[in-house]
């Protein structure tokens, strides 16, 4: 029997470099010998035989080794279904075997309907689709990886259950929406993995997964597979309540609070406490000194320990340094246990450049500007996320509603707003670049922060979103469909700083400086103000609060 594959197509698979390989691999009705049949194809480097088996193991046939490198091809008889049952059976040098579901006999999991929303900018669950996900294929567990990839020459899914090797795991391309797929079986939960991707240009790059829910401990870079429907909430009566009453209608007093730095144990990791031992001893603070809600500092992964967390690298991993994601659903459910909210600093203006992250992610611009006049940030040395683009849009918003569903957090701080409003923020004249009316205003940042407010208020009512928002920007905390853009509340970053310049002053010369304290007054009611005191104004030299305080 001689194989019907092409040596292009051949060479193209075993150097990992095929976009489409379920054209060669997997089965493929063909006539042969004056019949009908479905050949079977498979690459299984490492592997000295292969076997095909029915659905019911009664029939066995081996496979041929049509190339040295572990390609295999088998005859089945003809199937009525489009999609025939069987298993492979793999043995090693040693001669151990394993059976296993043919990955590239699996159909693909994302649908038409999920690609279209998803290019369009509109799939607010893709977090359910796109990342790792453990399924089950006709009786088979295994682990369903998905990747936004356009403009890759080939993707490969690595990790521990291939020992880093993806050539046997070579991803299959949906065009046009550029979204990479596979189904890897007999794999689950704590799985290590990345993405090995060859760029245009034909560099190979492994880069941690844009949708990963876990990550390893930093400094580790792999995403890990990771469950989080397991978990059972008991905050049912406070999401019910939240959801019934006017959250701008009660009292708010809000505790800020870095978990890596508040309170440090002998026996963990670095020293930090988990999740659930900070939960317990962090509530009883907040109860003892009449704090009403929680502001963590943020809590996706990252890759500098030594920072506060705002240069973000796994948008959808709660950071492995205090535990599980499990460990940290335990600390809201405790929160909210002891009518305490949660709220979270979430970072959609900018991204670090670390090579394992969002940065040029299949060799091309993808998540940001190409030019840097639109895709770097002078002051902090990061990139600015394409807003204009749908999938980036449809990214951020998505991140941001998952942490809303599947970690029950009450609000979401959105940092750095003015960033993202201004083009010119932070830019001298002739480094940056006009709107398309010629103006300053970023038209796809203000789109992205008004869609993110009604897409979060309208699936979740009763959530929180703030904005740190520092210039007089008009209308931040007004509903969109005034021409606001539509956050719950709005940073008083004025008054911070008038109270804390009258506070410096000595006593003796306060009473010349009264307006301070008054000024806010004029504009109080233009906005949905909150009251900040926050971290910014205890770093980089400026000393704890009390110590600002003349006298």
């Amino acid at each position: 029997m001689q194989t019907l594959i092409s040596l292009n197509s051949l060479a193209s698979i075993i150097d990992g470099n095929h976009s489409d390989p379920r054209c060669v691999l997997g089965p493929h009705r063909i006539h042969v010998d004056g019949r009908d049949a479905i050949a079977v194809r498979g690459y299984f480097p490492g592997s000295e035989q292969a076997w095909l088996l029915d659905s019911s193991n009664a029939a066995v046939r081996p496979m041929r080794k049509i190339h040295p490198s572990g390609v295999y091809e088998g005859l089945m008889p003809p199937h009525d279904s489009d999609a025939p049952s069987y298993r492979i059976r793999l043995a090693n040098q040693k001669g151990n075997t394993i059976e296993m579901t043919d990955p590239y006999s699996v159909p693909l999991w994302l649908s038409d309907f999920d690609r279209y929303l998803f290019g369009a900018g509109q799939h607010w669950k893709i977090y359910d689709k796109l990342g790792a996900h453990v399924r089950n294929h006709d009786g088979q567990t295994g682990v369903n990886f998905a990747v936004w990839a356009p403009n890759a020459q080939s993707v490969q899914v690595v990790g521990d259950f291939n020992h880093w090797d993806g050539r046997s795991h070579a991803m299959q391309k949906q065009i046009p929406s550029g979204i990479w797929e596979l189904f890897v079986p007999n794999i689950g939960d704590g799985q290590k993995y990345k993405y090995r991707v060859r760029t245009g240009n034909g560099e190979v790059i492994d880069k941690t997964d844009p949708y990963g829910v876990a990550a390893e401990l930093p400094p580790r870079t792999a995403s890990v597979v990771c469950s989080l429907n397991k978990y059972q909430w008991s905050d049912d009566h406070w999401m019910l309540r939240r959801k019934a009453e006017n959250q701008l209608a009660k009292p708010m007093n809000v505790y800020e609070v870095h978990l890596g730095s508040w309170k440090k144990c002998h026996g963990g990791v670095h020293g930090w406490m988990n999740y659930r031992e900070i939960a317990h001893q962090l509530v009883q603070y907040c109860q003892e000194m009449g704090f009403t809600h929680i502001e963590l500092m943020p809590v996706s992964e990252h890759p500098f320990t030594g920072s506060w967390g705002y240069q973000t690298v796994g948008y959808f991993a709660a950071t492995s340094r205090y535990g599980t994601p499990e460990d940290f659903m335990y600390f809201v459910d405790h929160c909210h246990r002891h009518n305490i909210g949660v709220i979270v600093d979430w970072v959609p203006a900018h991204f670090p450049k670390d090579g394992h992250g969002l940065r040029r992610f299949d060799g091309s611009a993808l998540y940001e500007h190409e030019d840097p006049r639109q895709g770097e940030h002078p002051d902090w040395g990061t990139m600015i996320f394409n807003f204009g683009r749908n999938e980036v849009r449809n990214f951020l918003i998505s991140n941001a509603l998952f942490w809303l569903d599947k970690y029950h957090i009450d609000g979401l701080r959105v940092d750095a707003v003015a960033s993202m409003l201004y083009l010119d923020y932070s830019r001298k004249q002739g480094e940056w670049i006009p709107n398309q009316f010629g103006g300053r205003e970023n038209m796809d940042a203000i789109h992205l922060l008004r869609e993110f407010n009604v897409q979060a208020h309208s699936h979740y009512p009763g959530v929180l979103t703030i904005a740190e928002e520092s210039t007089a920007w008009p209308g931040v905390s007004r509903p969109t469909e005034t021409g606001g853009l539509g956050f719950s509340v709005k940073w008083n970053m004025g008054w911070m700083n008038d109270t804390l310049r009258y506070m410096r002053h000595d006593p003796i010369h306060r009473r010349f400086h009264h307006n301070e304290l008054t000024f806010s007054l004029i504009y109080a009611f233009t906005e949905n103000f909150a009251l900040p005191l926050s971290h910014d104004e205890v770093v980089h030299g400026k000393g704890a609060l009390i110590a600002q305080m003349s006298g």
